[in-house]
């Protein structure tokens, strides 16, 4: 069943693009409309279109892009209740990842996570990270030093923590605490659903968690690294090392 959940997190996420792809396709139809009036004007004259010359290349672009995004929704409304029915049928709660524990999650996404509920507690943004803290079972005492840079996957510490967050999991539900609903807008925003961890996913993912550690670091310790103690400069060390390797992998691969 974990494979239905992987479904519903890459569909969550393909369709978190689909304003900018609907917005470029009406763009580009808006260029190319303007671009024909302009030509039609020394063979037609421009009579034909009269004042209205000038609406319809914004027509043509929003009937395109909007059409194509409504297109676009009604596959994804479809698809998501094909998916909701399945975990459904199954006991699980679509709009509730975590709910029922945290095993459709590898750990890169895990730390991910953890890494931006970190940020979210530096920035002040209670509202949004209670969201995590009511999902995933996270607490600002979790033993995490300025985001993943004493914990990494697939680690005794990794598995220690997992653990911990599924306890508090449990205690909730146990008291009857409800998880917050979570859908599209807060994949968009957070990437809460499960992803399956492909190559080219946990690359990405292991950057994306990096570049939050390293903010955070900033934040804690300041821009210069000072007399820090000589473990955690390790860490600083090779983390900086593991960012700069996965931008490059990931550079070429969208090169290719």
């Amino acid at each position: 069943m974990v494979s239905a959940w992987y479904d519903l997190g890459l569909l969550y996420a393909r369709a978190a693009d689909e304003t900018r792809r609907a917005s470029m396709g009406g763009f580009t139809v808006a260029c190319v409309a303007g671009a024909l009036v302009l030509l039609s004007a020394p063979v037609f004259g421009t009579a034909w279109a009269g004042p209205l010359a000038g609406l319809i290349p914004v027509a043509a672009g929003l009937l395109a892009g909007g059409g194509s995004f409504l297109w676009r929704r009604v596959l994804f409304l479809r698809e998501r209740e094909t998916l909701r029915g399945e975990l459904a049928e199954r006991g699980l709660d679509a709009d509730r990842p975590a709910r029922d524990g945290l095993r459709a999650y590898y750990d890169a996404q895990l730390i991910l996570l953890r890494s931006e509920y970190e940020f979210l507690l530096r920035v002040e943004a209670r509202k949004s990270a209670r969201l995590f803290e009511e999902s995933f079972g996270f607490t600002p005492e979790d033993p995490f030093e300025a985001g993943p840079l004493d914990v990494y996957p697939d680690t005794p510490g990794m598995r220690k923590l997992r653990e911990r967050w599924e306890r508090r999991i449990s205690v909730m539900r146990a008291g009857g605490r409800e998880h917050p609903a979570l859908g599209l807008r807060e994949d968009r925003t957070y990437r809460v659903f499960p992803r399956e961890m492909t190559v080219p996913m946990e690359l990405a993912t292991r950057k994306a968690y990096l570049e939050i550690s390293r903010n955070l670091f900033k934040r804690r310790y300041g821009a210069g690294r000072g007399d820090l103690p000589k473990e955690i400069e390790d860490r600083v060390i090779r983390d900086d090392r593991e960012y700069a390797a996965l931008t490059r992998k990931l550079t070429r691969r969208r090169d290719r």
